[in-house]
């Protein structure tokens, strides 16, 4: 009887401390919330018995663990870098499931210093990336956008693109989203003061340009 039980206890704790460490690495200069990063520690644990249930069946293992870690993302999109996390936590409680706990661990192992050292030496961080903005700029409706920004445009970007534009209160104004790189850092205020003498002093709003992987799920 105890040797049943520790041959149970002894993967599932085992995929809560991979699971656990896990969680530590993707918490590690990445922005996650709280049901993520514990989902992510006890998803290693809930394979791994799934795996034990169905007596090392492992097409059943896969299709149900499968099932269960989509569930999350029902509710909410996630970035290839969350999906990858996901992907890593269910392979690592596969292998505990199926007995390999000391390659679970290194497989962890491994995974996760190649994460951290990416997060550490920025590595495929984009160039320049605080430049990127999110512009929106309210003008009257008898005002022609198509060129009427482009001379402030030059003076103060490197990069304009004119993304959406849509009428707005009642039809007398347009709201008009571009993004934008700027010159350099620090002209934001000069740029903005020149643009509300071209619009009429309305509402102007720039904000961080999101991530692209963000902006398309």
């Amino acid at each position: 009887m105890l040797k049943t039980i520790l041959d149970f206890a002894l993967p599932v704790l085992s995929s809560l401390a991979i699971g656990f460490a896990l969680a530590l690495v993707h918490m590690f200069r990445n922005k996650y919330s709280k049901s993520f990063v514990v989902t992510l520690t006890v998803l290693p644990a809930i394979v791994c018995v799934v795996i034990m249930a169905v007596n090392g069946n492992i097409g059943a293992g896969v299709a149900i663990a499968g099932a269960f870690s989509l569930v999350r993302f029902r509710s909410a999109p996630g970035t290839a870098k969350e999906i990858a996390a996901i992907f890593l936590a269910m392979t690592t409680g596969l292998l505990t499931g199926m007995g390999h706990i000391i390659y679970a661990a290194a497989f962890a192992v491994i995974i996760g210093a190649a994460v951290l050292i990416c997060q550490a030496i920025g590595f495929g961080n984009e160039k320049n990336a605080e430049l990127h903005k999110s512009l929106r700029i309210t003008i009257p409706e008898d005002l022609n956008y198509t060129k009427v920004f482009d001379d402030i445009f030059e003076k103060y970007t490197s990069e304009h693109k004119l993304i959406s534009s849509k009428t707005t209160n009642m039809g007398s104004m347009f709201k008009l989203d571009y993004d934008i790189t700027l010159n350099s850092e620090g002209i934001e205020k000069e740029f903005i003061d020149e643009l509300r003498c071209r619009n009429g002093n309305l509402e102007i709003s720039m904000s961080v340009l999101m991530p692209r992987e963000a902006a398309e799920l």
